[in-house]
């Protein structure tokens, strides 16, 4: 439900009743993760999807049932062998969906409202829903803040709030959405629930040091797949707002300086397009040291072997210098900024999900898997 929380938080704004359908676990080759949502309000106006097609119909139908009754649902569609064109997944996968009605008056509200707000203003914070579990449980919420505080609960059941807020701040410290199994001793509530936790976090930061053109165009295209994106150069005359229009920070200061003060995490990509020694030796020695997601650097396969002989001079270590990316990309044949782009862009999601980043046709390969997430389902359980 987060990902579409800027849209849901202005029809909160606006007084707007709406029911939200949101992936709950996902099997196979299903097209969306846990977290996909779509949401309907009473004048039928539809925002998101929970399958890229397959199902949006039964699924608009059901928010519209819901938000008539005011009662959530969970609800499951897998593929029709007998008719592909039936409801499900023609795709062979199975999702599980639940649906929450978020009308004026219900309890759940409040809770919505605050995790909308939190996710719209780029506000670190997980919000647990009750999925299977007793009747007057199921679409109940808490919200979990970093800093341990929590809005709403499971009606007047403080040991599984306790319980469920310690174990949405794990997930919320990981940045991970999925679903967790409690044990009826563990939920205090004489039955066991599936709770599904959506963690929503500030957007991972993608640094481009060396303000060239091929800079520009990964600009653009790291914004378009969600990063905080930096521009990083010492030349002042390079590094400019009219030159990166899209980025969302420009930086005029030697990289490694940069690099040593800014903060970083598990998620951020480095990409060092400058393949100017005086710039890449400092920078990568510290770069790889850090625990980022993805170190690349731009250059010449001659290029990369005499940096990687400066690197070892100043006592990068194999290990160290086997994380680095470099020449930096996937092999697309690109000549062009753009193309270059592209070729960096697709390396740092294979990274992230855990792609092989050769052709699918002829392939035997999952198309969907990811490194980073838990497999759907049972993630974790409480006794």
């Amino acid at each position: 439900m987060l990902d579409i929380a800027e849209e849901l938080n202005r029809w909160i704004e606006q007084g707007r009743d709406f029911a939200v359908a949101t992936v709950v676990a996902v099997g196979g080759s299903a097209p969306r993760r846990p977290g996909a949502a779509l949401a309907v309000d009473t004048d039928g106006t539809a925002v998101g999807s929970v399958s890229g097609g397959c199902v949006e119909g039964a699924v608009y139908e059901l928010c519209q049932q819901a938000l008539q009754d005011g009662e959530p649902v969970l609800e499951r569609f897998g593929y029709s062998d007998d008719d592909a064109f039936a409801v499900g997944l023609t795709c062979g996968g199975v999702i599980d969906i639940l649906v929450t009605p978020v009308r004026a008056g219900d309890p759940v509200r409040p809770v919505v409202a605050a995790a909308l707000e939190a996710a719209a203003s780029g506000t670190a914070s997980a919000l647990a829903r009750i999925v299977t579990g007793p009747a007057d449980l199921v679409g109940r919420a808490l919200l979990i803040h970093p800093d341990g505080r929590g809005e709403g609960g499971f009606g007047g059941h403080p040991e599984l709030d306790r319980t469920v807020a310690a174990e949405a701040g794990a997930f919320l410290d990981a940045g991970r959405t999925g679903t967790l199994e409690i044990g009826e001793q563990g939920s205090r509530c004489g039955a066991p629930l599936t709770v599904l936790v959506e963690s929503s976090v500030p957007p991972p930061r993608m640094i481009v040091f060396g303000a060239i053109d091929f800079a520009s165009a990964l600009v653009r295209i790291g914004k378009f797949l969600g990063h905080h994106v930096t521009v990083c150069d010492a030349r002042p005359v390079f590094a400019t707002k009219a030159r990166f229009p899209e980025a969302d920070e420009i930086v005029v200061e030697w990289p490694h300086t940069y690099l040593e003060r800014t903060e970083v995490d598990s998620r951020t990509v480095l990409c060092v397009l400058t393949h100017d020694a005086k710039f890449d030796v400092p920078l990568l020695r510290l770069a790889l040291r850090l625990p980022v997601a993805y170190v690349g650097a731009m250059g010449s396969r001659r290029t990369h072997l005499e940096r990687n002989e400066r690197l070892r001079e100043v006592g990068v270590t194999e290990l160290e210098l086997a994380r680095l990316r470099s020449p930096i990309g996937l092999d697309l044949g690109a000549r062009t900024p753009e193309e270059t782009a592209l070729s960096i862009a697709a390396e740092i999601v294979a990274n992230r999900r855990g792609g092989s980043g050769i052709s699918l046709t002829g392939a035997h390969t999952p198309i969907h898997h990811d490194v980073t997430s838990a497999p759907a389902g049972r993630i974790g359980s409480v006794a």
